[in-house]
């Protein structure tokens, strides 16, 4: 069984288990695929939390791939928000991406196609698109406002950049 909230991500995974994947290597391809058509929930820049039973020693199996603070950053460096808080949406509210290194470590443990296969279908729906659900349309209409004013945006994220 594949649950995820994007049909063509469930497929993906489906995919990968007819062609003898593991349940790791589907979850992998659902993830990447995931993180191309749900970017605002889930990506190749986040962070990738797993339980796994593993079969062979009969127990469940937890990996952290939560991203970490760069070594160098400490409170003190951050410039706080107009509140005293760390600022939201500037890179020092950001962490060091985990989610990548967690598919090769799951993968490396419980994978049994090669990497490249389990990468392909979210590859070719960034290279041939895909229709964008209206939850993540309105997602992103929510971002362009909220960023619009930042420098580079528009340039970069929003069409006829």
């Amino acid at each position: 069984m594949v649950c995820a909230a994007q049909p063509l991500a469930v497929q993906a995974g489906v995919e990968i288990l007819k062609q003898g994947g593991s349940a790791v290597d589907a979850a992998i391809a659902v993830n990447a695929c995931l993180g191309l058509m749900e970017p605002t929930a889930n990506g190749l820049g986040g962070d990738l939390f797993a339980l796994v039973w593993d079969p062979k020693t009969k127990k469940l199996v937890g990996l952290n791939g939560s991203g970490r603070a760069p070594l160098a950053l400490t409170a003190e460096k951050v410039p706080p928000a107009k509140d005293g808080t760390v600022p939201l949406y500037t890179p020092f509210s950001w962490t060091v991406p985990g989610a990548a290194d967690a598919w090769f470590e799951l993968h490396a443990r419980y994978g049994k196609l090669p990497m490249a296969r389990l990468l392909a279908p979210a590859i070719r729906y960034a290279e041939e698109g895909f229709p964008v659900s209206p939850v993540i349309a309105e997602n992103w209409a929510v971002g362009a406002k909220r960023f619009a004013d930042m420098p580079g945006f528009r340039d970069v994220f929003m069409p006829g950049g």
